[in-house]
């Protein structure tokens, strides 16, 4: 039998607990409200513009504008054009990285391609020169094209296969390439092409450089929605376990790794001040969507395509600013 001073006390750690639990728990209810206001205080706004450079992205609906949540548990919470899709571009670096880091090692991926920032624009050819040959990290355009040369595969096909088979377990569901985009860009990618030149100069890339550039413009061109980008945000998230498919997609010790180059290089020349105002990894692209990862909790997707200066969705970084600051979700912070 406990005496009453043991009773007491375990009476006193339960309560403890429970209201400990209970105040770091965020309500469902909570979460809703703050994506419906998210939602509705940045829905009007027209801030930038839509890439020009490249036609395909040029004519997309400027209006779309579409935030999920995709929570640990697989719980989804979302308000807007959510399904309406859009080019995943410089997103899919992320998961081709993720790929080749599970397929070579993290270290290989540390060696062979790099996990330092520029300091130049992501499709700088003065940088590899000034770096003796490296693109120094997975997130610009140098290394994304060095990254996808690496996945294992005994040719194009083989190598597009396992690009497009992993990125559809990642959201959850089978991606499709937006054919107008592809076919737009690979016509207009001689930087590029280049770019791998360079690199294959330098003895950087692991398959023929001019086969690797068209396929890493494959991958930027499949179609993802905020659903989509949510899930394998929240994927991440998960330590590598699609929380909606239960999938494991990624061993747990890559992510961190992953998370750790989205925080240097994630949002291009603008990384920096997105980690200073948020403290979550993130990685943009210039179709309009944004992937933002709360280490543990969520992913959180937003997909708008008008662009700031630096090439990030100005209502997607305004979104997930507002839900990181009215949830909580700074990482940092804890």
């Amino acid at each position: 039998m406990l005496n009453i001073t043991t009773k007491i006390f375990l009476s006193v750690i339960v309560i403890f607990f429970t209201f400990t639990l209970n105040a770091n728990e965020i309500s469902k209810e909570r979460i809703h409200e703050v994506l419906q206001n998210a939602y509705n205080k940045y829905k009007g706004d027209m801030g930038g513009h839509n890439a020009k450079y490249i036609h395909a992205l040029a004519v997309v609906d400027p209006t779309i504008f579409g935030i999920t949540l995709v929570d640990k548990n697989g719980n989804i919470y979302e308000i807007g054009d959510t399904k309406k899709e859009v080019s995943i571009q410089s997103v899919s670096k992320v998961f081709t990285a993720a790929l080749v880091m599970s397929e070579q090692g993290a270290k290989f991926v540390q060696n062979k391609i790099g996990v330092n920032a520029t300091g130049a624009a992501f499709n700088s050819v003065i940088a590899i020169e000034e770096h003796g040959g490296s693109a120094l990290n997975p997130f610009v355009n140098a290394g994304a094209i060095q990254t996808t040369s690496w996945v294992k595969a005994k040719d194009s096909k083989e190598r597009w296969a396992k690009i497009l088979a992993n990125m559809s377990t990642f959201a959850g569901r089978h991606l499709q390439l937006n054919k107008d985009v592809y076919t737009s860009e690979v016509h207009d990618n001689k930087r590029n092409q280049a770019i791998s030149m360079l690199l294959d100069a330098y003895e950087r890339m692991g398959s023929d450089p001019l086969e690797a550039t068209t396929v890493y413009t494959k991958q930027c061109s499949l179609n993802i929605s905020a659903h989509d980008l949510a899930v394998m945000g929240a994927t991440i998230a998960n330590h590598g376990v699609n929380p909606v498919t239960k999938i494991r997609v990624l061993s747990s010790q890559y992510t961190p790794k992953i998370m750790a180059i989205m925080e240097t290089a994630g949002l291009y020349d603008n990384a920096g001040d997105w980690l200073y105002d948020t403290g979550v990894p993130a990685k943009s692209g210039v179709g309009g969507g944004i992937v933002a990862i709360v280490p543990g909790e969520f992913g959180i997707g937003v997909v708008s395509p008008p662009l700031d200066k630096y090439g990030n969705s100005v209502r997607a970084q305004l979104a997930i600013k507002y839900i990181v600051k009215e949830l909580g979700l700074n990482p940092l912070a804890h």
